[in-house]
């Protein structure tokens, strides 16, 4: 694992595999479909803030070891380096769950170009490290999560939805996320009910 050099101060590259995806928060040059190789996305961390509460904890991703990953490359332009770096860290830092690092990841362009991301993996060390957990213990905590940044289960569904959209599937996120919508589709049809449009 490499750490932010200090010395680069070209353009910087973002891995984004988890809410980064449909919402970046920053400016980017580009932004291109990618893969990280050794690492896998997974509802692997336990959300204190965000998407739940030290008592009611919801789930978020992580990058955990082994597999691999589709997500998401921003490439930031060298002037917003500095500001891109503070904001991130501000967001993914919280409470110190992840570990920032540079990882060489392949773009999904024609060039089939490899750079150096940003990109933040999860501290199996932490306490808020769930491990891997079955589906039903993950729609659990899902269900449960509600925090800083709003319901857990928009957070998994967003997530889905923006992999979709890349032509990527990955079958126990999309089962969490086809139950968490079937409860949502539900709950939407009764405030409809009970509130109809003039």
């Amino acid at each position: 694992m490499d750490a932010i050099e200090a010395h680069d101060r070209g353009d910087l590259w973002v891995f984004g595999y988890g809410s980064l995806m449909w919402r970046p928060g920053f400016d980017a040059l580009e932004r291109v479909p990618a893969r990280l190789i050794g690492l896998h996305r997974a509802l692997c961390v336990f959300s204190f803030v965000h998407r739940g509460t030290p008592e009611k904890p919801g789930l978020v991703l992580g990058l955990d070891r082994g597999g691999m990953c589709r997500g998401v490359a921003f490439r930031v332009a060298a002037r917003k380096r500095d500001d891109t770096i503070a904001y991130l860290r501000e967001r993914e830092q919280g409470t110190s769950v992840y570990v920032e690092t540079v990882r060489r990841i392949e773009l999904e362009d024609e060039a089939r170009r490899q750079v150096r991301a940003l990109t933040y993996i999860v501290d199996r060390g932490h306490v808020q490290y769930a491990g891997k957990l079955t589906v039903a213990e993950s729609l659990h905590y899902v269900r449960q999560g509600h925090g800083r940044s709003g319901q857990n289960r928009d957070y998994v569904i967003e997530t889905v939805r923006a992999l979709e959209a890349l032509g990527y599937r990955e079958t126990d996120l999309h089962l969490i996320a086809e139950q968490l919508s079937g409860v949502r589709q539900q709950e939407s049809g009764i405030r409809h009910h009970e509130s109809p449009d003039p």
